[in-house]
């Protein structure tokens, strides 16, 4: 199958997004896809979104999704765009698999996970602001915490929350809610539950006063999730 004129890896991203819907419904023609491209399909139920995007990879000719990934942005972007380009998709992509991904997980997976927000974060350090590399920082904080490193998750949190501070000029007003929360959890892993409630509470109080709805809205739903290792019980 030949890519698409002007493709884009946002509907590529899409594509993998809905083939994995079809096929946790069963859906004939996207089973038969699976089972056609993916080397290891087993069954609908264990079929992952990172196992769509490998499908996808394997219908375009390509012999992964990061390589179909460079595929598309080297043809799309050069130099100082493709740092930039690279940036949006890894974050993006991380952020998809991060409520897929736990330390329960293989330890490949895990690995894939935190090395994704790290990338994501070097390219934005080659193309962006202090406000992309805060918000990469906060990427890798989530991560660490999500695959059961705390002590690591710590560190770029409050990396995060110092860029934040240095730079106000450049930020929005939901990034130090976003900073404190990544904090909080850091700070609850490692056991310092005292420290984590207060920055739980900034990061609530902060929240409240974000102004546009659907930024408030997502900061809501990303302070409801775990692991929050026992401090909003």
């Amino acid at each position: 199958m030949s890519l698409p004129a002007k493709a884009s890896l946002s509907q590529l991203r899409a594509r993998a997004k809905d083939l994995r819907k079809a096929v946790s419904k069963g859906r004939p023609d996207a089973v038969e896809r699976a089972r056609t491209h993916h080397p290891a399909y087993v069954d609908s139920v264990s079929f992952t979104l990172r196992d769509a995007q490998l499908t996808v990879a394997r219908e375009y000719g390509a012999p992964s999704w990061g390589e179909l990934m460079e595929k598309v942005a080297t043809e799309l972007v050069e130099g100082r765009e493709l740092h930039r380009y690279f940036g949006v998709e890894l974050n993006n992509e991380t952020w998809d698999l991060l409520d897929q991904i736990d330390e329960t997980s293989p330890l490949l997976d895990q690995e894939r996970l935190l090395y994704g927000a790290y990338a994501a974060c070097l390219h934005w350090l080659e193309a962006g602001n202090e406000a992309n590399h805060a918000r990469g920082e906060h990427l890798i904080a989530r991560v660490a915490v999500r695959i059961g490193r705390a002590e690591l998750a710590l560190g770029h949190a409050r990396r995060c929350l110092q860029l934040i501070q240095s730079h106000p000029e450049q930020m929005s007003d939901w990034d130090e809610p976003f900073a404190r929360e990544a904090l909080a959890r850091a700070l609850a892993g490692t056991g310092a539950l005292a420290e984590a409630r207060v920055e739980l509470a900034r990061a609530q109080q902060l929240t409240a006063l974000v102004a546009a709805d659907g930024d408030r809205e997502v900061l809501q739903m990303e302070l409801a999730k775990e692991p929050w290792f026992g401090l909003t019980r």
